[in-house]
């Protein structure tokens, strides 16, 4: 005979009340994404849920927690195209994520607790510059629509790199340029005619044009020590910039003012080679002295109909520069404290400085840490992180890194940021599958057998 439970027992009713709150709680949890790869021993687990096992097409919900054992691996797509490659002994904790395609509060918080990931991030950190983040127990992660990996370590980096028998490369920074100041919206369309938006440590790269709205101003910090303020409504590209610190000399800067107001401060390049900078415009071209100068360009200037007080206006407030107007070889020398203006009807002298919109870039100071360089062993213990492409701040309580592409950064447990002077081996060789892998099995077994395939993304 089949027992009568009594279901006005306390017990039974605190049974069933545990289960029905872990029923809704299951049911409320956010849809995530799902694992779209998995290898060796993983789990996902909701809290107050029984582990999940790793597999192909297995859900993941807001809250779960990733755990993958030694030699396991699994690869994750999340509803916003972001896709991360686990690594083994990791632990990842999907804390907070909520997306609705086009929404305005999209969000993504992640707790990596130990281990690293491999990333292609999706909508979410494209469309918000602060609304993608990565805590850990040495510094946070701010992510800004980009590719990098992050690996917390603690003695094993060090062990992995050990085993590489190649060099490490230098960790050079290939941006021109980084964007700090910035009040408003500013925008980057590059070579290709990709446009992102920048925010303060965003890179600046040969090629692209630089647009701000109206209202917004920015400053660009150059590696030579360029410093340049852009007006609201402005339009500048970097067509040149080559520089090594070693031999300035044979260094290039070259840009152009398409449109709007700006206020430059030459440096490095311009002090050992001034031949070697210059500004153009459609209405003149602009040789560099070792300068400072104000550059206002509307109407005729920037392609656009305007008035008679429209066109080019030049002041210089330090140095000297050269102005060859459009079609003719004379030049014209301004030294500091006179001024030029160019439209379709004539030239004339200036006598006063003209109001232009920003502070003088010779007022403001540059971040410490935009362009430093540090000793880092692989072996130390903390966070590293290396941008394949994209833009990413590691801050601490006391620091903020900006990391660009190609760039590799690290967080020490003492709240200290550094860029190393080498990219960690550990990173740069590491035989893990891309999250954008279209065989992770094939790249992982040849990967166990010393062959590194030839299209493998590093």
């Amino acid at each position: 005979m089949v027992p009568r439970i009594n279901r006005s027992s306390p017990s039974v009713l605190a049974a069933l009340g545990v289960s029905l709150l872990l029923a809704v709680s299951g049911a409320a949890a956010q849809s995530a994404g799902e694992v779209e790869f998995s290898r060796g021993v993983g789990f996902a687990q909701t809290p107050g849920q029984t582990p999940r096992t790793l597999g192909k097409g297995l859900p993941l919900r807001e809250g779960d927690r990733l755990t993958t054992s030694d030699g396991a691996s699994a690869i994750i797509k999340l509803d916003d195209g972001t896709r991360m490659t686990v690594r083994p002994n990791s632990e990842i904790v999907l804390t907070q994520y909520k997306f609705k395609e086009n929404a305005p509060d999209n969000t993504m918080f992640m707790q990596l607790v130990r281990g690293g990931f491999r990333a292609v991030t999706g909508l979410i950190s494209k469309n918000s510059p602060n609304a993608a983040r990565v805590q850990t127990n040495t510094a946070t992660i701010g992510i800004r629509g980009t590719d990098f990996d992050a690996r917390v370590c603690n003695r094993d980096c060090g062990a992995e790199s050990a085993k590489v028998a190649a060099a490490a490369r230098p960790n050079a920074i290939q941006a021109s340029a980084k964007i700090f100041s910035a009040q408003g919206e500013v925008h980057a369309v590059d070579s290709a005619g990709q446009r992102r938006r920048l925010v303060d440590g965003g890179s600046i790269y040969p090629g692209d044009l630089v647009e701000t709205g109206g209202g917004t101003r920015a400053v660009l910090a150059f590696r030579d020590d360029t410093r340049i303020t852009l007006g609201s409504t402005t339009r500048f590209r970097v067509d040149n910039f080559v520089y090594d610190d070693r031999n300035a000399g044979e260094g290039r800067f070259l840009a152009s003012v398409l449109k709007g107001s700006v206020r430059a401060l030459t440096g490095l390049i311009a002090k050992a080679n001034n031949r070697n900078v210059g500004f153009s415009t459609v209405t003149a071209t602009i040789g560099i002295r070792g300068t400072g100068v104000d550059i206002n360009c509307t109407g005729a200037c920037a392609g656009e109909a305007g008035g008679a007080d429209s066109g080019l206006t030049l002041w210089t407030w330090l140095g000297s520069i050269a102005v060859t107007q459009s079609g003719q070889t004379a030049l014209q020398v301004l030294q500091a404290g006179q001024g030029l203006f160019i439209s379709p009807s004539g030239i004339r002298p200036i006598a006063s400085q003209p109001v232009i919109e920003g502070t003088r870039p010779d007022g403001v100071t540059v971040p410490p840490k935009f362009f430093s360089s540090d000793v880092v062993s692989d072996s130390e213990e903390g966070l590293f992180v290396f941008v394949r492409d994209g833009h990413i701040e590691v801050a601490t309580a006391g620091e903020v890194l900006h990391l660009g592409k190609g760039e590799a950064g690290f967080a020490g447990a003492g709240g200290d940021t550094k860029r190393p002077g080498s990219i960690p081996k550990f990173i740069d060789f590491d035989s893990l599958p891309s999250p954008t892998s279209k065989n992770p099995l094939l790249v992982s077994v040849l990967a166990e057998s010393g062959i590194k395939p030839n299209n493998q993304c590093k």
